[in-house]
């Protein structure tokens, strides 16, 4: 049996949020850190989204992107195009491995969201 770990538990927190992230909008993993309370864990939550393919319900990690709207990635989704792919398929423009319009697209759950919701 595995015994939940703080880590587990910062792994959901950051998939609770992940999971709200509108269709057709994207977030940073700095983004979901400071929303969380634990700013300079940015690292951590793109840790999580390498790690949640496979759950359910599902963790749309393609639309956690890094500060600038790079798609740093990319490589967690099985090709080197997937990432891009699913989020073409939402109507989000990339151009270079990077969203076009990303101030335009930023979902900030900081704004979005009640912090009391995800302690």
């Amino acid at each position: 049996m595995h015994k939940k770990t703080q880590e587990d538990s910062f792994y959901d927190k950051v998939y609770a949020v992940a999971r709200q992230i509108p269709h057709g909008r994207v977030t940073s993993y700095g983004a979901i850190a400071n929303f969380l309370g634990t700013a300079g864990t940015s690292r951590m939550v793109g840790y999580a989204m390498g790690n949640c393919p496979g759950l359910m319900p599902p963790v749309p990690a393609h639309r956690v992107v890094n500060r600038i709207g790079l798609l740093t990635g990319k490589h967690h989704f099985g090709s080197p195009t997937m990432m891009q792919q699913l989020l073409e398929n939402e109507g989000v423009e990339i151009e270079d491995d990077k969203v076009k319009n990303f101030k335009k697209l930023l979902w900030d759950p900081a704004i979005e969201l009640n912090y009391d919701d995800y302690k």
